[in-house]
C-alpha cells in the first residue's frame, strides 16, 4: 500500500514540478530558494506518504506541503528583498505584469495563496479550502476581499500612486 502511494506521489511530483516551483517562487522570489522548497516538499511528501488519506487528492496534498514549506522558509528567513529589480527570473513566468507582481506581494501569505491557487493554477474553491485547511465559505469571502484589494492596488498603480 505504501509503495503505491509513494509511486503516485513521485509521479505527481514529476508531472507537476513546474506548478509547485512557480508557487514556491511566488512566495520567495528566488530561483534557488524555490527549488530548495520544492525539493524539501518532495522529500516530506514521500517520507509522509502514509498520511495521504485519499489518493484522488494527491496534488492538493502536495500543494499544501509546498505552501507550508514556503511559510516555514519565510519565517526562518525574514530578510527577503522586495526589490523587483533584484529578482532574476529564469523561467517562463506566468506573473509577468510587474504591477500585478507588486500587488500580489502586498497581500499576506494566505491571501496570496488563494489568488495564485485560484487564478494562476486554476484550482477549485473546494481544493483551495482543503489545501489551506479553511472552510469553503471562508475561501470565497477572502477571495472576494482579495480581489477588491488587488483592484484598488492596481488602480493606484495606474494612477501613479
Amino acid at each position: 500500500m505504501r509503495k503505491n502511494k509513494v509511486y503516485l506521489i513521485e509521479e505527481t511530483l514529476l508531472k507537476n514540478y513546474n506548478k509547485y516551483y512557480k508557487l514556491a517562487f511566488s512566495y520567495v522570489h528566488n530561483d534557488t530558494d524555490a527549488m530548495d522548497i520544492v525539493q524539501e516538499s518532495a522529500y516530506k511528501a514521500i517520507k509522509n506518504a502514509e498520511s495521504l488519506k485519499d489518493k484522488r487528492y494527491v496534488d492538493t496534498w502536495i500543494y499544501k506541503i509546498v505552501i507550508n514549506q514556503c511559510k516555514t522558509f519565510l519565517s526562518k528567513n525574514s530578510k527577503i528583498t522586495d526589490d523587483i529589480e533584484d529578482v532574476n527570473i529564469t523561467f517562463n513566468d506566468k506573473y509577468e505584469n510587474i504591477d500585478l507582481k507588486n500587488a500580489l506581494n502586498s497581500l499576506d501569505d494566505d491571501e496570496k495563496a488563494i489568488i495564485i491557487l485560484r487564478f494562476f493554477e486554476d484550482l477549485k474553491i473546494e481544493d483551495i479550502a482543503n489545501i489551506l485547511d479553511i472552510k469553503v465559505n471562508t475561501v470565497k469571502s477572502r477571495l472576494y476581499r482579495c480581489l477588491r484589494k488587488l483592484e484598488d492596488l492596481m488602480e493606484g498603480y495606474r494612477n501613479g500612486a
